[in-house]
């Protein structure tokens, strides 16, 4: 599981240090790291020039240059669909909130106890998506796949090539082996030969010499393969539960 990255954001000292004392209290049964931002361009700037990804914003709505809002608005213009939580001291802007689709909007003075229970509803809903993706690096950006996109996988060389359903292609500079770890967690993900990970809900048909997946890759099995990923292929479909290692 990935540690959950949380960014703070306030242009008051005293609030960015109520909000991290809290996070602090709560981090008992959970990993996360914390960056603390004093406007929202610092932050804007630090997602865009350091790829920090944050799975999860617990940000001001008032604040000088740019407000909370006009911030959550060029995240979502950019793709980015991270949690935001809005702490604020009026309602008048909740309607512009739930445009952005915002988690929630918390009114200040905020109790602990009910930051306590948002905060945990937001991280369960983090880890569930976390669960079903697989993060990469990608042109120096950090990238969420979800399991569900990848079609195959296929070693060439020294480079990993991830083939997803909507027809790009992903380069990666690492092992088979290694990838195969970060795969790991997905039930549908599940090694053909040394040089092939494939997605068991992508196959469209398979006999003792091929398989055939939707984006109409042919992979021929090695000797003795095709029993194997046969019964994976059918517990994955009517085995309910049953987990595989890749």
């Amino acid at each position: 599981m990935c540690c959950i990255q949380i960014a703070i954001c306030d242009d008051e000292t005293k609030e960015l240090d109520k909000m991290e004392a809290i996070l602090r209290a709560w981090h008992g049964r959970n990993e996360f790291m914390i960056r603390r931002f004093e406007d929202s361009a610092e932050l804007l700037y630090t997602i865009e020039e350091e790829c920090y990804s944050p799975d999860l914003i617990l940000m001001d709505i008032y604040m000088p240059h740019n407000s909370g809002i006009e911030a959550a608005k060029q995240l979502r213009k950019q793709g980015n669909a991270c949690r935001i939580i809005f702490l604020t001291s009026s309602k008048d802007h909740a309607l512009e909130a739930f445009e952005v689709n915002a988690f929630q909007y918390l009114l200040k003075p905020i109790s602990e106890n009910r930051l306590f229970t948002v905060i945990e509803q937001a991280v369960r809903d983090i880890k569930r998506e976390q669960s079903r993706y697989i993060l990469l690096r990608v042109d120096n950006q950090l990238r969420r796949v979800a399991y569900g996109d990848i079609v195959y996988c296929e070693a060439q060389g020294k480079k990993q090539c991830i083939y997803l359903q909507d027809g790009e292609t992903i380069y990666l500079r690492m092992t088979m082996a290694k990838l195969r770890e970060m795969l790991s967690e997905s039930r549908e993900c599940t090694k053909v030969g040394g040089s092939y990970i494939v997605n068991l809900e992508h196959i469209e048909r398979m006999n003792a010499q091929t398989l055939q997946l939707d984006n109409g890759k042919e992979i021929y099995l090695p000797r003795g393969a095709y029993k194997s990923l046969r019964e994976k292929y059918f517990r994955y479909y009517f085995g309910g539960k049953e987990e595989f290692c890749i």
